[in-house]
């Protein structure tokens, strides 16, 4: 569906129902706040009265959304500090400067999306995952050289039959390792009987 230029009219019952005139729905503020995240302009008016209730319909949302786990936005302090800003002085500049802020932000989050891309490529925690991936790579080939070791540990006589259940078939290196713990357990042997043990 297209969007149009004018604002989507919202009608709100007494029932507290919410009705989209455009698409002949009704709506709950989740809708709403998509159709804000979406960029599709409303205006909310009390079906009863007449009177546009936006404002109040928006801060409802606004509290919704507060109220989802790890969805806050508003910090405590914020909020208290603008609740002292009601009835005095400066309540006027307020909402001026709060629209100029929120504006300046807005343009600005598109740019510093941009910089973290850049920055970290394909992601905030490219770098981090790039590292433990490289830790855990190492430690299992440093792991992988003990594992041959495990076998041999009975005696070097073990018969053949035994070295073959506990060899794994996917590697030569295994094989080599092997064949270079016997070749050092005869040397040891030859070497403990060569002092005039015969």
């Amino acid at each position: 569906m297209a969007k149009s230029d004018q604002p989507t009219t919202i009608k709100k019952y007494a029932n507290r129902r919410l009705y989209n005139t455009g698409t002949s729905t009704y709506v709950t503020l989740e809708d709403l706040a998509s159709m804000v995240k979406d960029g599709e302009d409303f205006l909310v008016y009390d079906a009863k009265t007449g009177d546009d209730i936006t404002r109040t319909v928006l801060a409802q949302i606004i509290f919704e959304q507060e109220n989802k786990a790890g969805q806050n936005l508003l910090p405590t302090t914020f909020l208290r500090q603008l609740i002292r800003f009601y009835g005095d002085s400066m309540q006027m500049v307020v909402p001026k400067y709060l629209e100029a802020s929120i504006d300046t932000l807005t343009r600005e989050q598109e740019k510093f999306r941009k910089q973290l891309t850049n920055t970290f490529a394909s992601g905030p925690f490219a770098p981090l995952e790039e590292h433990v991936r490289r830790n855990m790579e190492m430690f299992e080939r440093t792991f992988s050289m003990f594992k041959p070791f495990v076998p041999q540990r009975p005696s070097s006589a073990s018969p053949p039959h035994e070295e073959a259940v506990a060899e794994p078939p996917e590697t030569d290196n295994i094989d080599d390792l092997r064949k270079q713990m016997r070749d050092m357990q005869d040397r040891l042997d030859r070497m403990s009987k060569e002092p005039g043990k015969e």
